[in-house]
C-alpha cells in the first residue's frame, strides 16, 4: 500500500536515510540500501542523506580519519548514482539546529522506553567502549532528530530498525499533543533487501574486515573472495538455512548477474568452491566496474566532493533553522 502511494505521488514524500562514517561502504550497503535510495530519488522522492559523523562516537572513544572517511562516503554515493542535484547530502555535526532538537525530544521519552529499545541493547552489547555513554543510550532520540528536523515522512529500514522509527513516531505524536502540530509521524518503508554474509561467514560489516568495498580494486575483490568461507560439499546448491556461507556467495553472484540464485547454483553444480568463487569474482567485478570508474573520476576532484557537502549542509541548515523556529514558537520560547 505504501509503495503504491510512493509510486503515485512521489513528490509527497521526503526520505531521511544515511550512514555512519566508520569505513567504506560495501556490497551489503549497495544491495541493502544504496540501490533503493537511487530508486526513490529517480522516482522523484525528496532524498536526504545524512553522514552521521557525531554518531560515530556512540560506540567508540574517537573518530579516526573522519574527514577522509566522510569524503569516501560521498564518493561511494556518487558512484552508485546518488545525484547531488536531486538529493541533499550533509554532515550531522554541521547542522546545529538539528542537534538542538535533542533537548525537547529527550523530555518526551522516558528512561525505561530507551532501556527497552532492542537496537540500543544490541549496540551496547557490541560497543567498543568499556562503559555505555549517554550518546549511545540516547541514540534513538538522536535519530528522531535526524528524521524530524527536515520533516521526513518516509524512512527506509530493515525490520531490526523498526523500534527506532517507532520512537520517532512517538516523539512526533507527543510533541503534537503537548505543543501542537509541527512534525509528521514518519512511515517505515520496510526493506526486502537480501542478507549477505561477509567473507568469514558472519554478518557483513565495515568493522569486521569481511566486506568487499564498493571502491575496492578488482584484484582486492578477487583476493577477498578467494579466502571466503564455504563448506566441504563439492556440489553447489542454494540453501540459505543449511549452507549459509555457500548460499551467500551464490546470492551475491545472482544479484550481480540479475539471475535467480537457484539458476546460478545449478549452473555451477559439481564445479565446487573454486568454480563458485570464480563465478562470484567475475560477476562482482563486472557489476562494480562502471561504479568504480565513476568513483575514480570523482576522486580526482576533491574540491567537487567538498562542494557537494557544503551545498548539502547549507540546505540542511536552512531547513533545520526553520524547523527549530517553529519548535520555539510552538513551545513558547521564541523570545
Amino acid at each position: 500500500m505504501l509503495e503504491k502511494q510512493i509510486q503515485a505521488h512521489p513528490e509527497r514524500f521526503r526520505v531521511l536515510t544515511g550512514d555512519r562514517p566508520t569505513g567504506p561502504l560495501h556490497l551489503g550497503h549497495l544491495f541493502g540500501t544504496l540501490q533503493n535510495r537511487v530508486r526513490l530519488q529517480d522516482m522523484g522522492v525528496d532524498l536526504f542523506v545524512i553522514i552521521a559523523d557525531y554518531q560515530v562516537l556512540t560506540d567508540r572513544d574517537v573518530a579516526d580519519r573522519l574527514a577522509e572517511t566522510v569524503e569516501g562516503l560521498v564518493l561511494d554515493y556518487l558512484a552508485v548514482g546518488i545525484d547531488p542535484e536531486r538529493a541533499t547530502v550533509f554532515t550531522h555535526s554541521a547542522i546545529p539546529a538539528l542537534n538542538q532538537l535533542m533537548l525537547p525530544f529527550l523530555s518526551l521519552v522516558s528512561v525505561p522506553e530507551l532501556q527497552r529499545n532492542p537496537t540500543v541493547k544490541e549496540e551496547i552489547a557490541h560497543s567498543r567502549q568499556s562503559a555505555v555513554s549517554g550518546l549511545m543510550f540516547t541514540y534513538p532520540v538522536h535519530q528522531a532528530a535526524d528524521i524530524l528536523f527536515c520533516k521526513g515522512n518516509l524512512v527506509p529500514v530493515g525490520r531490526d530498525q523498526l523500534p527506532h522509527v517507532e520512537i520517532t513516531r512517538t516523539i512526533a505524536r507527543r510533541f503534537t499533543e503537548r505543543y501542537g502540530p509541527v512534525f509528521p509521524e514518519p512511515d517505515a518503508l520496510l526493506s526486502s533487501a537480501p542478507v549477505l554474509l561477509g567473507t568469514d561467514g558472519t554478518k557483513m560489516s565495515k568493522s569486521r574486515n569481511n566486506a568487499i568495498a564498493i571502491g575496492a580494486s578488482a584484484d582486492e575483490t578477487a583476493r577477498l573472495l578467494k579466502g571466503a568461507r564455504t563448506d566441504t560439499d563439492r556440489h553447489i546448491t542454494y540453501d540459505p538455512v543449511g549452507r549459509p556461507e555457500v548460499s551467500s556467495l551464490v546470492l551475491l553472484a545472482a544479484l550481480c548477474l540479475g539471475r535467480s540464485p537457484e539458476d546460478v547454483a545449478a549452473e555451477i553444480g559439481s564445479g565446487g568452491a573454486a568454480a563458485l568463487k570464480r563465478t562470484v569474482t567475475e560477476a562482482v567485478n563486472e557489476f562494480l566496474a562502471p561504479m568504480r570508474a565513476r568513483r575514480a573520476d570523482y576522486a580526482a576532484d576533491t574540491g567537487y566532493v567538498r562542494k557537494i557537502i557544503q551545498i548539502g549542509n547549507e540546505r540542511a541548515n536552512a531547513i533545520a533553522d526553520a524547523t527549530l523556529a517553529e519548535v520555539r514558537t510552538a513551545m513558547g520560547t521564541a523570545y
